[in-house]
């Protein structure tokens, strides 16, 4: 199934993770100018302090970001790593909405609880109800191997949760130390959200 969607009917809200200044070449970076160059509407911003973040004031941000984009667009969230720790949280809390939302490489509650800096972002008290009525579709994707999430993605968040999971073989946690760089696959989920989202290698398979 193919999305009827035009681009002039898509935002798109890209959000980055612990320690991430956006930089050049990362996949997140890479898809917010694909998305730009192709009609679409796309906020891909600095969240404050991304090396000792807050999570209530990168609530805050996320918040105004949402509200700031209310009109008839499909609204579309892409998340990785701590960001989706931030979604979760702001989902827990209420007053978020998306159509969809991509959630990539979350780190675990036990990896995040190590660091002092991120601690307070682990174990948000979302449900798997709670993400029904955030989003019309919700997607997981995580790699098999994602030093940041031991026991795997699916285990820690997509079955309590009852999430659509990707899992990528040897993915790693899908950054640029992992190689993602380029990946044409989230491209083709953002722009149809039947495709099921692969390696950095390979393109999406449509389900």
């Amino acid at each position: 199934m193919t999305s009827t969607s035009t681009p002039a009917s898509r935002s798109f809200l890209i959000l980055h993770g612990w320690q991430n200044h956006r930089p050049e070449g990362h996949w997140q970076r890479g898809l917010a100018d694909e998305l730009v160059a192709r009609g679409h509407r796309v906020s891909y911003p600095q969240l404050p302090d991304p090396d000792d973040p807050d999570p209530e004031v990168w609530l805050a941000v996320l918040h105004a970001l949402l509200g700031a984009e209310r009109d008839s667009r499909e609204r579309v969230v892409v998340c990785h790593s701590l960001a989706v720790l931030l979604w979760l949280h702001a989902v827990a809390r209420g007053g978020v909405r998306a159509d969809r939302v991509l959630l990539v490489a979350p780190p675990s509650a036990d990896v995040l609880a190590g660091y002092e800096e991120v601690a307070a972002f682990a174990r948000p008290e979302v449900t798997a109800a709670q993400l029904r009525d955030a989003a019309g579709t919700t997607r997981l994707v995580a790699g098999d191997d994602d030093p940041y999430c031991p026991g795997g993605a699916d285990r820690h968040y997509g079955l309590p949760l009852d999430l659509d999971t990707d899992v990528v073989p040897g993915g790693g946690h899908l950054d640029l130390d992992a190689g993602y760089g380029p990946w044409p696959s989230v491209l083709d989920w953002c722009l149809d959200p039947a495709v099921r989202i692969l390696g950095r290698t390979g393109g999406g398979a449509s389900s």
